[in-house]
């Protein structure tokens, strides 16, 4: 719903993410602070925006799957490993560089991604979420029991700087300017795959496979594609992770991570981009607050232990999604929207 008196007056205007002056002024000075962030931040919190960056473009991409196509996802991690495997091993053993190793881990987690795809044109429901955890425990058999000159086994892989040309990232702050730079690119190209005749079609499966069908929407090709283009963006933000940490190892790569991604989708609101966005920075923000308080905590009062804090993380991550489907089972964005009208029909009711 557009404010009163904004009227489209194309097809081209009509479809438009941003329709008047106050949004585009809007997005000019959220981009403008994301540009002068590192600046002003420590390197404490520089540090954590680089992560909520990454996790970003992994969330988004399991929006996608489930969110708009609704396909549901529980390995979302094991995707993730996979290109930043992938990343590595092109890095490390032929020696390519950054600006081809991120790629080409994206790509290979969308060829894992297409090979569950797959499952996802026979099972649905329960038995495709059995058939993607099944995924994260694959990834961490082969990575653990192939010969570890091919993976590094348990001892994973060491990562030298991000490079482009002469410049090197290995500074927070460089980082970042190259992570927000990508997630854009990646946020940018979600939206116009989902305003897609792709877009379109992961709606109507979604919503009913079986009348999708019947109007013409190649059904198991549009699940096969929600599952590549959801774990080709995993490979990417693994890909940009391991440049981050520098260091790859399956224990990473955990189905607590994939729970946590499922979380931060439900709690900024399924089959929303932008939800997908906000439940990332709120879900993290609350990760490492508990991560950052819990050593004073268990300074202050020594019966806690660090193996105490983290269940209590994993016990708030269960209550934050049970209190969400009860309470609000469509996200916050779909709080927002619903102020967001009743803003533009006041005084009027209807």
């Amino acid at each position: 719903m557009d404010p009163s008196g904004i009227f489209s007056t194309s097809y081209a205007r009509d479809r438009a993410l941003i329709r008047t002056r106050a949004q585009w002024v809007a997005l000019a000075l959220f981009i403008g602070i994301l540009l002068i962030y590192p600046w002003f931040a420590s390197a404490r919190l520089v540090a954590i925006a680089n992560l909520m960056l990454v996790t970003s473009i992994v969330v988004v991409g399991l929006q996608i799957t489930t969110g708009y196509a609704g396909q549901i996802n529980l390995g979302q991690a094991a995707f993730m490993g996979v290109g930043a495997y992938a990343a590595s091993v092109i890095e490390v053993k032929a020696g390519l560089p950054f600006w081809v190793a991120v790629p080409v881990g994206g790509l290979v987690a969308a060829l894992a991604g297409w090979l569950f795809g797959l499952t996802a044109a026979r099972i649905k429901g329960f038995y495709l979420a059995l058939t993607t955890i099944a995924a994260q425990f694959i990834f961490h058999f082969m990575v653990l029991n192939l010969p570890s000159d091919w993976l590094g086994g348990v001892n994973g892989f060491s990562l030298q700087p991000a490079q482009v040309g002469a410049y090197v990232f290995n500074t927070d702050r460089s980082l970042y300017y190259l992570f927000l730079v990508v997630t854009l690119v990646m946020v940018f190209g979600a939206f116009g795959i989902l305003r897609s005749r792709h877009g379109r079609a992961f709606v109507a499966v979604r919503d009913d496979d079986v009348a999708a069908g019947m109007m013409g929407v190649d059904v198991a090709g549009a699940k096969s594609r929600a599952f590549v283009l959801g774990a080709f963006y995993a490979g990417i933000g693994g890909a940009l992770w391991a440049y981050q940490v520098r260091y790859v190892s399956v224990d990473q790569f955990t189905l607590f991570n994939s729970i946590w991604f499922i979380a931060m989708m439900i709690v900024g609101g399924l089959g929303s981009l932008v939800g997908a966005l906000i439940g990332t920075v709120l879900i993290r923000g609350v990760q490492e607050t508990i991560t950052s308080l819990g050593p004073d905590l268990v300074e202050r009062i020594p019966s806690l232990s660090s193996d105490l804090i983290f269940a209590s993380m994993n016990v708030f991550l269960g209550l934050i999604i049970t209190l969400f489907l009860l309470l609000e089972p469509k996200g916050l964005m779909h709080r927002w929207n619903i102020l967001k009208a009743n803003y533009r029909l006041w005084p009027f009711h209807h």
